[in-house]
């Protein structure tokens, strides 16, 4: 099957819930309830944030049950939390001009610095890295489509 631990997968679990429960709590009431003001949650801005953060949520749902299969919804959020950090928190900080409501997002962002710690590198590298990927064509490892059609006849 794999070679990742009963240990970590449960640590991966309890990361899944982690995002469920946090997003849960942060994001769906705002999005349930419209307890922003609406021309806010309906800016480009929170608007589109709250889906996507709500989509991430209930993604993270199927990570409970297929852990390792759900890794690239960690790498994803592993991934725009540094982007974010770098390219946005890191000038405004160099430049002393963080408020209360900015220092909020640069801590929840923070929290990212559990991914790179339960995701299973050994596992990343043997199943994303050194594992060839998926074919682009029909070619020699797929077998022609008149094969594949003519064992259905």
């Amino acid at each position: 099957m794999s070679d990742v631990s009963l240990f970590r997968l449960y640590l991966l679990r309890a990361t899944y819930l982690l995002l469920v429960v946090g997003l849960g709590t942060q994001i769906w009431p705002d999005i349930i309830e419209h307890t922003r003001d609406a021309t806010v949650l309906g800016s480009d801005k929170y608007g589109v944030v709250h889906a996507l953060l709500a989509a991430v949520s209930v993604l993270a749902l199927l990570g409970l049950r297929y852990p390792l299969q759900m890794l690239p919804l960690l790498f994803f959020e592993m991934v725009w939390k540094s982007t974010w950090l770098l390219a946005f928190a890191l000038p405004f900080s160099l430049a002393h001009q963080v408020d209360a409501h900015l220092a909020e997002t640069i801590n929840a962002c923070l929290m990212g610095v559990i991914f790179p710690i339960v995701i299973p590198w050994g596992y990343v590298w043997t199943n994303y890295v050194k594992k060839p990927g998926d074919r682009w064509g029909m070619g020699n490892r797929g077998g022609t489509l008149r094969s594949i059609t003519s064992h259905h006849s």
